[in-house]
Parts: structure tokens; C-alpha cells; sequence
């Protein structure tokens, strides 16, 4: 079935890096595993890893955050999976991700939904989205800390992409999130899975000819250097986030469950600062290292998205009515 996900036996470095929540009673000391799958140094992983640091200096040596960077725990689903199941107690990327397990977190993957930044934290205070975050704890087992707008999403082609017919057939790697894969396919492409990780290489033999990402990410990987032409498309507003899993919190003190929860609050309105800050920079930087920057009208394509919008909602991918919803949220 389109969007199943493929279970990948866990990598041998989980097994030795991750013994758990440890905690000793001559040092009192609780660590918690921290994971991410982000590029090191973009954004979200120095996000991440500043929110390791503040906690680890306010805690007084109560709490110790041991962030694992990149991809050594393995892709996001792997890491949120270990969440799931304990021997990750902590984890930070986009919301986007959770649509595997509620489905209705598939409406932040739909292009052309949201218009702008404060549109997608206008949805997060919202109760809808309070829904969201409390069915993904009940069933899940995970607690969604806070929650965060940052940049947009472009596109990156070895062709230039003008209107949505220049999109027919392009080979295009997309996340293993199935709105994604059926929002690519109603706009032409014939979208491919390929570990974030490894779009670089694809891009540059040829195996896939397009990608799309946030554009700090997207620098951070160095998407430019192998698709030359960069799409301001902006067809979606990315998020970041920090979770964790809800039995590990659980079993912390009132005050350890704040520091965290404050810090959490602190760290993704940082990040959201950081990427409006940085965005239109990274474009800059991109083009002053041989991209080309190619400004389309998003009207063709977020008509094109439009005509899906009724498919997706008879098909059950998120609740019917829920894309009128946001879009009427002022």
C-alpha cells in the first residue's frame, strides 16, 4: 500500500549507545537519550542540541541530555519508534512525521494549506491541534513538549520547474509520510524513497531528479551543489518540534517535568527566530554558489494541490472538513 512503511531492523550501534533511562543513586543523576535525524548543523539539529545544553546547565546535575546527532540512531520513523518504545526518551524534527499513527497530523504534509508562520502557530494554539497532541500521547505513549513554525519548503530540480506541467513524470524524493508521496503524485511527479541522508547522491547520479526540503536543511545537505535550479515554491510552512516518551517523563519530578517543558517552549520559538532570520540568506548563499533561483507563481500549483484536497478527505487521510478548518483560521 502507498505510504506503508518498511520496518528496518534496528542498527547494532542502538543497541550498545542506548542502555535506557539510567539513573544512579550515588550521582542522582538521570540521563535521558536524546535523538535526531537531521543534518549536522542545520537548523533543527542545532536546535536540538541547543535545547540539550540549557537543560543540562539548569539542572544542576540532576538531569544529563545525551544528544545523538544525525543519523546514528537511524532515519526519523527508527528514532520515533525507539521513542515509542523507551531506549529514546527524546526527539526533535517536524510534526509532519506523526501522520504514520494520527492521521490527522497528515494536514501539516498537504502543500499550499497554510499561508505563513503565524498561520501554522494560529492551528498549534488551537484546540484542534490540542486534540491532536493528546490522542498521539494516549495512543502512542509520546508527549509532544512544544511545538513551532520555521521556513518554508522550496524545491530543487536539475531542471527548472516553471508551472506544474514541468513536474510531469519527474523522478522526486519525498519523506515516507504518505501525504506527501499523494500530494507529489497529484502534482506530476513520480515520487521516490530515498533516505534523506542519501538525496545528495541521488540527486547528483541522476537516480532521482528533483527533492524538496526546508531551506536550511535542504542547505545543510548541500542540495544546490546537485540540482542546480531551487524553486521558491514555499508550498509548505515546516515545523519543528520536541517530544518525548510519556512513561519517562512521567516518572520525573514536578520540577524536572518543567524545566523541560520551559525549555522545550524556549527552544522551538528560537528556532522559529533563527529561520526567519536565516531563510532568505541561505537563498542568497545558494545562488552565490552557482544555483539558480527560480520564482514560479504558487497559484497552478496549489490549484492542482486544491483538486486532491476532496480525494484525500473521501479517502480518510485526515478528517473531513479539517482543510477548510485551517484555511478559514484568522
Amino acid at each position: 500500500m502507498l505510504g506503508a512503511l518498511t520496518r528496518v531492523a534496528r542498527r547494532p550501534l542502538v543497541a550498545m549507545a542506548l542502555a535506557g533511562l539510567v539513573s544512579t543513586a550515588a550521582s542522582a543523576q538521570t540521563t535521558l537519550t536524546f535523538g535526531g535525524s537531521d543534518a549536522v548543523g542545520s537548523l533543527l539539529d542545532r536546535a536540538n542540541a541547543r535545547f540539550a545544553e540549557l537543560v543540562n546547565e539548569r539542572a544542576a546535575g540532576a538531569l544529563k541530555v545525551n544528544f545523538i546527532q544525525g543519523e546514528q540512531l537511524g532515519n526519523d520513523i527508527q528514532v520515533i519508534e525507539q521513542m515509542m518504545q523507551g531506549s529514546v526518551h527524546l526527539y526533535g524534527d517536524v510534526l509532519g512525521w506523526y501522520a504514520n499513527w494520527v492521521k490527522d497530523f497528515a494536514i501539516l504534509n498537504w502543500g499550499f494549506t497554510f499561508d505563513d508562520n503565524d498561520h501554522v502557530q494560529r492551528f498549534l494554539d488551537g484546540d484542534v491541534y490540542n486534540g491532536l497532541v493528546e490522542k498521539l500521547r494516549a495512543s502512542q505513549g509520546i508527549r509532544i513538549l512544544a511545538a513551532a513554525p520555521t521556513q518554508p519548503r522550496v524545491l530543487f530540480a536539475k531542471r527548472a520547474v516553471n508551472s506544474p506541467a514541468d513536474l510531469a513524470d519527474m523522478k522526486m524524493r519525498v519523506p515516507e509520510i504518505k501525504t506527501y508521496l499523494l500530494l507529489w503524485q497529484t502534482l506530476g511527479t513520480k515520487p521516490s524513497r530515498v533516505a534523506w541522508a542519501e538525496v545528495f547522491l541521488g540527486l547528483k547520479t541522476g537516480t532521482i531528479e528533483a527533492a524538496e526540503g526546508p531551506v536550511s536543511a535542504a542547505y545543510a545537505q548541500k542540495f544546490h551543489q546537485a540540482a542546480q535550479f531551487v524553486m521558491r515554491t514555499d508550498h509548505l510552512v515546516s515545523t519543528y518540534h520536541i517530544t518525548m516518551n510519556d512513561k519517562t517523563f512521567s516518572g520525573l519530578t514536578p520540577d524536572q517535568q518543567k524545566l523541560l517543558t520551559d525549555t522545550a517552549r524556549e527552544v522551538v520559538l528560537w528556532a522559529r527566530a533563527q529561520a526567519e532570520g536565516e531563510t532568505e540568506g541561505l537563498v542568497q548563499k545558494m545562488a552565490s554558489e552557482g544555483a539558480t533561483i527560480v520564482k514560479v507563481d504558487p497559484k497552478p500549483f496549489a490549484d492542482k494541490a486544491l483538486a486532491g484536497v476532496e480525494k484525500m478527505e473521501a479517502d480518510g487521510e485526515w478528517s473531513a472538513g479539517l482543510w477548510n478548518q485551517i484555511r478559514a483560521l484568522k
